[in-house]
């Protein structure tokens, strides 16, 4: 007979997965993933499908680090910076995300999938400069702002 009490790999994937979802980073991730979607529905819809690879790339970048720090295999790899890397990838979305939707906003007379994707796109851009500051806040207050001083007259 099987032994129902114990817990399979998927389910405790699953879990994991839940409660990460739960977190603020989680939270963000996530939403970060599902509009990147919408904005490649959009722009695979329009006319002027060029604009596709920002969303696709990405939408890559946010399941691989959603997926690092679900798993905290941020934890275990401690070779790379994890913190920096995803505020570098935040950063770097934000800026390409609004720039690449303002000019979809501008250009895209008659083509309303190209309008959306860019509504959309200008949406994401806020919320990728709001993980940049929300991981920069986690940076400012991890650092030991220790100020001691090399003065022996003090």
């Amino acid at each position: 007979m099987a032994d129902t009490t114990a817990t399979s790999a998927g389910a405790n994937c699953v879990e994991k997965l839940k409660s990460y979802v739960r977190t603020q980073k989680g939270f963000i991730l996530s939403t970060e993933i599902f509009i990147s979607l919408i904005i490649l529905i959009c722009y695979a819809a329009s006319v002027y499908g060029g604009y596709t690879a920002v969303a696709i790339i990405e939408m890559i970048f946010a399941m691989i680090f959603f997926g690092i720090f679900m798993m905290e295999m941020d934890k275990q790899i401690q070779v790379v910076n994890w913190v920096w890397s995803d505020l570098f990838r935040a950063g770097i979305g934000a800026g390409l995300y609004i720039i690449t939707s303002l000019i979809c906003v501008i250009r895209g007379a008659g083509d309303g999938a190209l309008i959306a994707g860019g509504v959309f796109g200008l949406i994401a851009g806020l919320l990728f400069a709001y993980d940049t500051y929300t991981i920069f806040l986690q940076i400012k207050s991890t650092r030991q702002h220790t100020a001691t001083s090399t003065d022996d007259r003090i």
